[in-house]
Protein backbone atom coordinates (compact mmCIF):
# COMPACT_ATOMS: atom_id res chain seq x y z
CA UNK A 1 0.00 0.00 0.00
CA UNK A 2 1.65 3.62 -1.16
CA UNK A 3 1.11 5.97 1.80
CA UNK A 4 1.42 9.79 1.57
CA UNK A 5 1.69 11.64 4.57
CA UNK A 6 2.43 15.36 5.43
CA UNK A 7 3.36 15.52 1.80
CA UNK A 8 2.15 18.86 -0.21
CA UNK A 9 0.45 17.41 -3.42
CA UNK A 10 -1.05 20.62 -4.49
CA UNK A 11 -1.72 20.97 -7.79
CA UNK A 12 -1.55 17.14 -8.52
CA UNK A 13 -3.70 15.50 -11.42
CA UNK A 14 -5.25 11.92 -10.65
CA UNK A 15 -5.94 10.40 -14.07
CA UNK A 16 -7.74 6.88 -14.27
CA UNK A 17 -6.35 6.19 -11.00
CA UNK A 18 -8.46 3.02 -8.40
CA UNK A 19 -8.68 4.86 -5.10
CA UNK A 20 -10.78 2.08 -3.90
CA UNK A 21 -10.72 1.74 0.04
CA UNK A 22 -8.19 4.64 0.00
CA UNK A 23 -8.53 6.62 3.71
CA UNK A 24 -8.59 10.64 3.07
CA UNK A 25 -7.56 11.71 7.02
CA UNK A 26 -6.95 15.84 7.26
CA UNK A 27 -6.53 16.58 3.19
CA UNK A 28 -7.14 19.61 1.62
CA UNK A 29 -9.27 19.76 -1.25
CA UNK A 30 -9.93 23.45 -1.68
CA UNK A 31 -11.02 24.78 -4.92
CA UNK A 32 -10.32 20.90 -5.93
CA UNK A 33 -12.11 19.32 -9.88
CA UNK A 34 -13.34 16.17 -9.49
CA UNK A 35 -15.02 14.68 -12.84
CA UNK A 36 -16.48 11.28 -13.21
CA UNK A 37 -15.80 10.28 -9.90
CA UNK A 38 -17.29 7.12 -8.09
CA UNK A 39 -18.12 7.84 -4.27
CA UNK A 40 -20.04 4.71 -3.91
CA UNK A 41 -20.50 3.50 -0.25
CA UNK A 42 -18.28 6.44 0.58
CA UNK A 43 -18.32 7.83 4.14
CA UNK A 44 -17.15 11.38 4.64
CA UNK A 45 -17.40 12.85 8.34
CA UNK A 46 -15.87 16.26 9.80
CA UNK A 47 -16.00 18.02 5.78
CA UNK A 48 -16.37 21.47 4.74
CA UNK A 49 -18.36 22.28 1.72
CA UNK A 50 -18.72 25.51 1.75
CA UNK A 51 -19.19 27.15 -1.82
CA UNK A 52 -18.99 23.94 -3.68
CA UNK A 53 -21.26 22.58 -6.81
CA UNK A 54 -22.26 19.20 -7.59
CA UNK A 55 -23.68 18.97 -11.15
CA UNK A 56 -24.94 16.29 -13.30
CA UNK A 57 -24.99 14.00 -10.20
CA UNK A 58 -26.91 11.22 -8.93
CA UNK A 59 -27.72 11.34 -5.27
CA UNK A 60 -29.70 8.05 -4.68
CA UNK A 61 -29.62 6.32 -0.86
CA UNK A 62 -27.58 8.96 0.29
CA UNK A 63 -27.56 10.22 4.10
CA UNK A 64 -26.85 13.95 4.64
CA UNK A 65 -26.40 14.97 8.05
CA UNK A 66 -24.89 18.25 9.65
CA UNK A 67 -25.21 21.98 9.03
CA UNK A 68 -27.04 22.64 5.88
CA UNK A 69 -27.92 26.02 4.99
CA UNK A 70 -27.99 27.81 0.91
CA UNK A 71 -28.39 24.55 0.05
CA UNK A 72 -29.59 24.50 -3.61
CA UNK A 73 -31.03 21.10 -5.16
CA UNK A 74 -32.02 21.06 -8.89
CA UNK A 75 -32.95 25.31 -8.32
CA UNK A 76 -35.14 24.39 -4.65
CA UNK A 77 -33.28 26.12 -1.59
CA UNK A 78 -33.98 22.81 0.40
CA UNK A 79 -32.59 24.49 4.07
CA UNK A 80 -36.08 26.12 4.75
CA UNK A 81 -37.81 23.31 4.05
CA UNK A 82 -35.45 20.54 6.08
CA UNK A 83 -35.79 23.20 9.06
CA UNK A 84 -39.50 23.29 8.91
CA UNK A 85 -40.15 19.48 8.46
CA UNK A 86 -37.80 19.20 11.47
CA UNK A 87 -39.41 21.28 13.56
CA UNK A 88 -43.04 20.17 12.24
CA UNK A 89 -41.24 16.56 13.97
CA UNK A 90 -40.77 18.35 17.36
CA UNK A 91 -42.16 21.30 18.54
CA UNK A 92 -40.44 22.02 21.39
CA UNK A 93 -37.06 22.64 18.69
CA UNK A 94 -38.69 26.14 18.43
CA UNK A 95 -38.03 26.98 21.63
CA UNK A 96 -34.68 25.65 21.37
CA UNK A 97 -33.88 29.18 19.53
CA UNK A 98 -35.26 31.70 22.33
CA UNK A 99 -34.01 35.85 21.93
CA UNK A 100 -35.23 36.36 25.75
CA UNK A 101 -34.22 35.23 29.22
CA UNK A 102 -37.53 33.46 30.11
CA UNK A 103 -37.15 31.80 26.53
CA UNK A 104 -33.90 30.39 27.81
CA UNK A 105 -35.34 29.15 31.07
CA UNK A 106 -37.94 27.15 28.99
CA UNK A 107 -35.75 26.07 26.88
CA UNK A 108 -33.44 24.67 29.52
CA UNK A 109 -36.41 23.66 31.48
CA UNK A 110 -37.40 21.06 28.17
CA UNK A 111 -33.84 19.98 27.86
CA UNK A 112 -34.03 18.35 31.11
CA UNK A 113 -37.10 16.58 31.07
CA UNK A 114 -36.25 15.47 27.79
CA UNK A 115 -32.42 14.08 29.13
CA UNK A 116 -34.27 13.11 32.37
CA UNK A 117 -35.88 10.69 29.99
CA UNK A 118 -33.55 9.67 27.62
CA UNK A 119 -30.79 8.80 30.64
CA UNK A 120 -33.63 6.31 32.40
CA UNK A 121 -33.88 4.59 28.94
CA UNK A 122 -30.26 3.80 28.57
CA UNK A 123 -30.28 2.46 32.30
CA UNK A 124 -32.26 -0.11 30.51
CA UNK A 125 -29.48 -1.42 28.69
CA UNK A 126 -26.09 -3.29 30.08
CA UNK A 127 -22.77 -0.67 29.92
CA UNK A 128 -21.37 -2.31 27.44
CA UNK A 129 -24.24 -1.17 24.60
CA UNK A 130 -23.38 2.26 26.19
CA UNK A 131 -19.75 2.25 25.16
CA UNK A 132 -20.72 1.12 21.57
CA UNK A 133 -20.36 3.63 18.63
CA UNK A 134 -23.01 2.68 16.27
CA UNK A 135 -22.46 3.65 12.51
CA UNK A 136 -19.07 5.35 13.99
CA UNK A 137 -20.79 7.98 15.96
CA UNK A 138 -19.97 8.33 19.48
CA UNK A 139 -20.94 5.66 22.20
CA UNK A 140 -23.92 7.01 24.71
CA UNK A 141 -20.93 7.39 27.32
CA UNK A 142 -19.09 9.52 24.74
CA UNK A 143 -22.36 11.58 24.33
CA UNK A 144 -22.34 12.23 27.81
CA UNK A 145 -18.95 13.02 27.98
CA UNK A 146 -19.18 15.42 25.35
CA UNK A 147 -22.08 17.71 26.72
CA UNK A 148 -20.32 17.64 29.51
CA UNK A 149 -16.96 19.36 27.71
CA UNK A 150 -19.23 21.79 25.46
CA UNK A 151 -21.01 22.86 29.09
CA UNK A 152 -17.73 23.46 30.60
CA UNK A 153 -16.57 25.21 28.26
CA UNK A 154 -19.53 27.25 27.25
CA UNK A 155 -20.74 27.93 30.35
CA UNK A 156 -18.20 27.88 33.09
CA UNK A 157 -15.44 29.09 30.88
CA UNK A 158 -16.76 31.51 28.53
CA UNK A 159 -20.03 33.39 30.91
CA UNK A 160 -18.21 32.50 33.96
CA UNK A 161 -14.93 32.87 33.38
CA UNK A 162 -13.87 29.79 35.04
CA UNK A 163 -10.53 29.65 32.89
CA UNK A 164 -9.83 25.73 32.88
CA UNK A 165 -13.08 24.21 33.90
CA UNK A 166 -12.31 21.05 32.20
CA UNK A 167 -12.88 17.21 33.65
CA UNK A 168 -10.72 14.42 33.10
CA UNK A 169 -13.72 12.47 31.56
CA UNK A 170 -14.54 15.69 29.60
CA UNK A 171 -14.55 15.30 25.64
CA UNK A 172 -14.26 17.57 22.65
CA UNK A 173 -15.08 16.91 19.11
CA UNK A 174 -13.18 14.21 17.83
CA UNK A 175 -10.58 16.37 15.41
CA UNK A 176 -9.85 18.74 18.58
CA UNK A 177 -5.96 18.13 18.18
CA UNK A 178 -4.08 20.33 19.57
CA UNK A 179 -6.55 22.61 21.69
CA UNK A 180 -3.64 24.31 24.13
CA UNK A 181 -4.55 23.93 27.83
CA UNK A 182 -7.20 20.78 27.15
CA UNK A 183 -6.45 17.17 27.58
CA UNK A 184 -8.56 14.18 27.34
CA UNK A 185 -8.74 10.78 26.58
CA UNK A 186 -11.06 9.58 23.90
CA UNK A 187 -10.00 5.79 24.58
CA UNK A 188 -11.33 6.16 28.58
CA UNK A 189 -13.87 3.58 29.22
CA UNK A 190 -16.28 5.55 32.42
CA UNK A 191 -19.07 4.27 33.73
CA UNK A 192 -22.42 6.01 33.12
CA UNK A 193 -22.61 7.01 36.93
CA UNK A 194 -18.83 8.39 36.48
CA UNK A 195 -19.88 10.89 33.71
CA UNK A 196 -23.13 11.54 34.89
CA UNK A 197 -21.54 12.60 38.51
CA UNK A 198 -20.00 15.00 36.13
CA UNK A 199 -22.91 16.16 34.29
CA UNK A 200 -25.03 16.72 37.82
CA UNK A 201 -22.24 19.29 38.51
CA UNK A 202 -22.76 21.39 34.99
CA UNK A 203 -26.12 20.94 35.05
CA UNK A 204 -26.80 22.48 38.36
CA UNK A 205 -23.92 25.37 36.81
CA UNK A 206 -25.96 25.79 33.80
CA UNK A 207 -29.54 25.91 36.05
CA UNK A 208 -28.55 28.84 38.15
CA UNK A 209 -27.36 30.40 34.97
CA UNK A 210 -30.41 30.44 33.43
CA UNK A 211 -32.64 30.88 36.72
CA UNK A 212 -30.55 34.08 37.13
CA UNK A 213 -30.77 35.43 33.78
CA UNK A 214 -31.61 38.94 32.47
CA UNK A 215 -31.91 40.73 29.03
CA UNK A 216 -28.58 42.83 30.06
CA UNK A 217 -26.61 39.29 30.66
CA UNK A 218 -27.96 38.33 27.47
CA UNK A 219 -26.69 40.97 25.95
CA UNK A 220 -23.27 41.54 28.29
CA UNK A 221 -20.12 39.85 25.71
CA UNK A 222 -17.36 37.96 26.60
CA UNK A 223 -13.54 37.80 25.61
CA UNK A 224 -11.65 34.72 26.57
CA UNK A 225 -7.79 34.84 25.79
CA UNK A 226 -6.15 32.52 28.12
CA UNK A 227 -5.11 28.79 27.35
CA UNK A 228 -7.79 26.88 26.06
CA UNK A 229 -11.04 26.84 24.57
CA UNK A 230 -13.13 28.71 23.29
CA UNK A 231 -11.21 31.53 22.09
CA UNK A 232 -13.84 34.68 22.07
CA UNK A 233 -13.80 38.60 21.53
CA UNK A 234 -16.65 40.45 22.47
CA UNK A 235 -18.85 37.42 22.24
CA UNK A 236 -22.76 38.20 23.63
CA UNK A 237 -24.04 35.60 26.46
CA UNK A 238 -26.46 34.67 24.41
CA UNK A 239 -24.52 32.84 21.73
CA UNK A 240 -22.66 31.45 23.98
CA UNK A 241 -25.92 29.87 25.91
CA UNK A 242 -27.88 29.28 22.21
CA UNK A 243 -24.37 26.77 21.37
CA UNK A 244 -25.52 24.80 24.69
CA UNK A 245 -29.00 24.41 23.61
CA UNK A 246 -28.11 23.44 20.41
CA UNK A 247 -25.75 21.11 21.39
CA UNK A 248 -27.88 19.45 23.73
CA UNK A 249 -30.64 19.44 21.86
CA UNK A 250 -29.22 17.61 18.57
CA UNK A 251 -26.54 15.37 20.72
CA UNK A 252 -30.19 14.04 22.46
CA UNK A 253 -31.70 13.37 18.83
CA UNK A 254 -28.21 11.05 18.02
CA UNK A 255 -28.15 9.26 21.49
CA UNK A 256 -31.94 8.14 20.87
CA UNK A 257 -31.23 7.41 17.38
CA UNK A 258 -28.45 4.63 18.25
CA UNK A 259 -30.12 3.47 21.37
CA UNK A 260 -32.77 2.45 18.87
CA UNK A 261 -30.57 0.88 16.67
CA UNK A 262 -28.97 -0.74 19.97
CA UNK A 263 -32.53 -1.87 21.15
CA UNK A 264 -33.32 -2.78 17.31
CA UNK A 265 -29.93 -5.22 17.49
CA UNK A 266 -31.03 -6.71 20.93
CA UNK A 267 -34.34 -7.83 19.98
CA UNK A 268 -32.83 -10.07 16.76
Amino acid sequence: MVEFSDQDLAGARFDRVDLTGAVFDHVDLTDARLRAVDFSGAQIRGAGFVGTRLLDVELIDVEIGGDVRNVTINGVDVAPLIEAELDRRSPDRVKMRPEHADGFREAWTILERLWEGTIARARTFPETALNIRVNEEWSFIQTIRHLNFACGAWVNRAVLGDPSPYHPLDLPWEDATGLDGVTWDVDARPSLEEVLAVRRERDATLREVMLSLSEEELAREVTRHERGWPQLEDYPVRRCLRTILNEEWEHRRYAERDLDVLEAASQR
